[in-house]
């Protein structure tokens, strides 16, 4: 009776650890509703990102709203697709689909002083981005501050 005894208690403590072993492994899975994972935030660059579509679908209004301004302003808005297309390769971002969206802009001169104050204020973003922009990064965001700074330059 002894050995048999011996062998019941061994099958219930090799039982009962494997059980909790399981256990252990369902519970780290999440399938006891523990916490999902946070999102992960979103890409510091993602607003310089944003501001590159923004800009060239204003400018892509503008020539809408005045063709006879297309040939200069056309390749600003050529550049800010290029810096949206290169940023979204850099932080791993889909590129939305479709062109110019928004209300229309105004024409002439109202038109280019809008424009002019899109990228002051976009040329703050991309440059504080640069600043705190890893190596491997901030030679991109600070090209983009530089056409950026441009612009608004050829805008005047």
């Amino acid at each position: 009776m002894m050995v048999l005894d011996c062998h019941v208690r061994r099958r219930q403590v090799l039982g009962a650890v494997a059980g909790s072993a399981g256990l252990a492994a369902l519970t780290g899975c999440g399938l006891f509703g523990s916490d999902p994972e946070p999102a992960p935030p979103p890409d510091a660059l993602q607003p310089v990102l944003d501001e590159a579509l923004t800009l060239a679908a204003a400018y892509e209004r503008a020539v809408v709203a005045s063709p006879d301004l297309a040939a200069r302003l056309s390749p600003m808005a050529l550049d800010h697709r290029a810096h949206a297309t290169e940023l979204a390769k850099l932080i791993g971002a889909t590129l939305p689909s479709g062109g110019a969206s928004g209300p229309p802009t105004e024409s002439g001169t109202d038109a280019l002083a809008e424009l002019r104050k899109a990228e002051q204020s976009a040329l703050k973003t991309a440059t504080a981005a640069c600043k705190a922009a890893p190596g491997e990064r901030a030679a991109l965001v600070g090209s983009i501050a530089a056409a950026r700074a441009a612009h608004a330059e050829a805008l005047r």
